[in-house]
C-alpha cells in the first residue's frame, strides 16, 4: 500500500501511525524489531543530517533491505527537507514519501515551493508532506502566534495539492524545558477544515494520553527522534561504564535492545493498545 493511502485510512479510522527517525544501523534495526515484534507498521524517517552522515544511497539501500529481512509493513521518508535538490535525490532513490519544509518562509513562498514540489513528486507517485505554522526546533521558543490557522491551513492544502500536513500545535523539536501543551481545540478546528492527513512534529517528552487526544483529533502521523536518540546514548554510556571492551558488536546491543523497548512503547501508545 502507498503512504498517502495509509495515510488517508487512519484519518478515515482516526488512528494513527508512528514514524520514528533512525541514525544508524543499530537505530534502524531496533525500530524495525519493534515493529516486527507487535506486527505494527512503522514509518523510517531521514533527516538530511542523518543522510549527509551515512551517505543517501547507503542509508536507502540499508532500510530497503532491512525492511525486507524484518518482514514488517514499513515505509521511508524524507524528514524536512529543506530544498528541492535534496527532495529530487531522495525521489530518485525510491522513497515512498517526502517532506519539503519551507515554513519559516511567508505563507505565499511556502505554497510556491510546496507546490513545485508536489508537482515533481506526481511522477513518483509518492506521499508529500509540508508544514505550515511554526514547530520550533532546537534553541528556539514557541509562540502561539505562530500556531497553524484553519484558514490558513485550508488555502495552503487546497494551494498546494499536499498528502498531509504538518501542524504547529504547540509542540516543539527536542526535549521541553516546560510541560508540553497541545491546543486540542484548534487541532480539531484545523482536522475540520482540512481533507489531508495531519502530522504532529516532535513528540519527544509528549505524555501518551495527550498524544491519543491529538491522534482522537485529526493526527494521523506522529514524528519521534529525540527520545530515541536519548535511549541510545544512555544505555550505551550505561554498558561502558567501568568497562575496557572495544567490540562493537559486544556494547551496541544494549543499546538496540533500549531503542526496541521504546519504540514498542511508542508504537502501543500511537496504536492506543492499554
Amino acid at each position: 500500500m502507498k503512504l498517502q493511502d495509509k495515510l488517508i485510512e487512519l484519518k478515515e479510522r482516526k488512528k494513527g501511525i508512528l514514524a520514528a527517525n533512525f541514525y544508524n544501523f543499530e537505530t534502524l534495526s531496533g525500530i524495525l524489531q519493534a515493529s516486527s515484534n507487535l506486527h505494527l507498521p512503522v514509518i523510517l524517517q531521514l533527516s538530511e543530517s542523518s543522510i549527509r552522515y551515512m551517505g543517501l544511497k547507503t542509508a536507502t539501500a540499508m532500510a530497503k533491505s532491512a525492511i525486507k529481512e524484518f518482514g514488517t509493513e514499513a515505509w521511508l521518508h524524507l524528514d524536512h527537507g529543506t530544498n528541492l535538490e535534496t527532495v529530487q535525490k531522495c525521489l530518485d532513490e525510491g522513497f515512498d514519501s517526502v517532506m519539503i519544509d519551507a515554513s519559516e518562509k511567508s505563507i505565499e513562498e511556502n505554497i510556491r515551493i510546496t507546490r513545485n514540489v508536489v508537482d515533481i513528486a506526481a511522477r513518483y507517485n509518492v506521499n508529500v508532506e509540508a508544514e505550515l505554522g511554526f514547530v520550533a526546533k532546537l534553541g528556539q521558543q514557541q509562540k502561539e502566534k505562530e500556531f497553524t490557522q484553519p484558514e490558513d491551513a485550508l488555502k495552503f492544502v487546497s494551494s498546494t495539492g499536499i498528502n498531509a500536513l504538518a501542524v504547529a500545535i504547540g509542540s516543539a523539536h527536542g526535549f521541553y524545558k516546560q510541560p508540553p501543551k497541545l491546543d486540542i481545540e484548534l487541532l480539531a478546528s484545523i482536522s475540520e477544515k482540512t481533507s489531508v492527513p495531519l502530522v504532529l512534529h516532535g513528540s519527544s517528552g509528549i505524555p501518551d494520553f495527550m498524544l491519543q487526544e491529538a491522534i482522537s483529533n485529526g493526527i494521523c502521523k506522529i514524528n519521534l527522534a529525540t527520545e530515541t536518540k536519548n535511549v541510545f546514548m544512555i544505555a550505551l554510556r550505561e554498558r561502558l561504564k567501568n568497562n575496557s571492551e572495544i567490540d562493537l558488536r559486544v556494547v551496541f546491543p544494549d543499546a538496540t535492545r533500549a531503542v526496541v523497548d521504546l519504540i514498542e512503547k511508542k508504537l502501543k501508545t500511537v496504536n492506543i493498545i492499554l
